[in-house]
């Protein structure tokens, strides 16, 4: 068995550090059981490019296409709904309730040189699937490189 050294003031740092951890995740931030208990306050999204287009996925589990409201202003897209809670059980009756009622928001800045018109939304399985195509100044161009010829 090898002794080790022991560096109090290191172990303290770690503490103090861990109080004010504690102190500003409590009153500088809000509580997670105060905002639902997600860190995102709204939909979740993957987005993703490929040479042609910018793609947005956003999860949407429960929201009926007619429900949703995608909008690009420049180069912020937001997309809107709402989600409604079925009627059929007394809020006393529950034992858990876990899913989220009610509307919800989501912004990101998307990337310049986006044709924003041609853009189309598809919905499935819940899956709302985004295609925003590139502009052409935008889309990555091969350049050839030739040998100059020695004189």
């Amino acid at each position: 068995m090898a002794i080790e050294r022991w560096y109090p003031f290191t172990d303290l740092m770690s503490l103090r550090q861990a109080m004010d951890r504690l102190f500003e995740d409590s009153f500088v931030r809000p509580s997670r059981a105060l905002v639902g208990g997600d860190e995102v306050s709204g939909p979740v999204l993957d987005v993703y490019q490929t040479p042609n287009e910018i793609v947005v996925k956003a999860a949407l589990p429960g929201v009926k296409p007619e429900d949703v409201n995608v909008d690009i202003t420049g180069d912020n897209l937001t997309i809107k709904g709402e989600t409604k809670a079925e009627q059929e059980v007394k809020k006393e009756d529950y034992l858990y309730r876990e899913r989220r009622y009610g509307a919800f928001s989501r912004s990101v800045i998307l990337p310049g040189g986006l044709k924003s018109d041609k853009a189309e939304a598809t919905m499935e399985d819940g899956v709302l699937t985004l295609s925003i195509p590139k502009a052409e100044e935008v889309k990555p161009k091969a350049i050839s490189v030739k040998a100059k010829e020695k004189k």
